[in-house]
């Protein structure tokens, strides 16, 4: 278990203990590193991975709040066993990408009906956001934005348990869009085809298109599922060749 798992279960206990509703603020930082007999890298670790899955909510000069009660939050215990078995057998990858065309499908579709300029705004910021990580050449926030544009289409679904379930595989969707932008985002003409499948998506839900949300967002993910396996399949001849011309 990664040091910010085991965090995570003790501030839970933390909270538990002190009794803490939602909205109430969390001890500062300082204070919890104390607590808890963590650094404050490891502290800031787990609080930002409860902040994506909209456990807690971080607020500059204000401080962390609580926003989901902790009995809420075993959830959370199905990206760790889900993220080694995408570690420990790359094909496992595919089988997420899969869920992820049959999710993402379903709430683009409702996206398209019923986001508000509210949360259009907040796609296309998302959008924006990608591709300014990326001209600067900051592939992990970029793969946190791409992460967050996929969650923002899920939430302008305006479907709760869409949005739950998106939620709570943040992290596991983040863990797979770092892997696909690994291996997909290395050649700038791919980028750009990314970047125009990204962009036909924001276009068809602001058009009120449900088929074409839908279309596109499967689409960018079997665009995606496809560039990734003739890479591996490049990678492997490579690598039988190399084996060939040691023997």
């Amino acid at each position: 278990m990664k040091v910010s798992d085991k965090v995570v279960q003790n501030l839970r206990i933390l909270i538990e203990q002190n009794n803490m509703q939602v909205g109430d603020r969390l001890p500062a930082e300082r204070k919890l590193c104390e607590q808890l007999g963590v650094s404050r890298s490891s502290l800031r670790e787990a609080i930002q991975q409860l902040t994506s899955m909209g456990m807690l909510l971080s607020k500059v000069g204000a401080g962390t709040f609580l926003q989901q009660l902790p009995i809420n939050w075993s959830q959370h215990q199905i990206v760790q066993p889900l993220s080694l078995l995408i570690d420990q057998d790359p094909a496992y990858r595919f089988d997420v990408q899969e869920a992820r065309t049959i999710l993402e499908g379903g709430t683009a579709w409702y996206a398209a009906q019923r986001a508000t300029q509210e949360d259009l705004q907040n796609i296309r910021q998302c959008y924006e956001q990608i591709s300014h990580f990326q001209a600067i050449g900051d592939d992990e926030q970029a793969a946190i934005a791409d992460a967050q544009f996929h969650l923002a289409i899920a939430e302008a679904s305006h479907n709760l348990v869409l949005i739950q379930m998106m939620r709570g595989l943040f992290d596991l969707l983040q863990f797979n869009v770092v892997l696909g932008r690994r291996k997909v985002y290395t050649e700038a003409r791919t980028y750009d085809q990314l970047r125009d499948q990204h962009f036909q998506v924001i276009d068809a839900i602001e058009r009120r298109d449900p088929e074409a949300a839908r279309n596109a967002v499967c689409g960018h993910i079997e665009f995606v599922v496809q560039q990734v396996r003739m890479i591996d399949e490049e990678e492997a001849r490579r690598q039988r060749a190399s084996r060939l011309n040691r023997t």
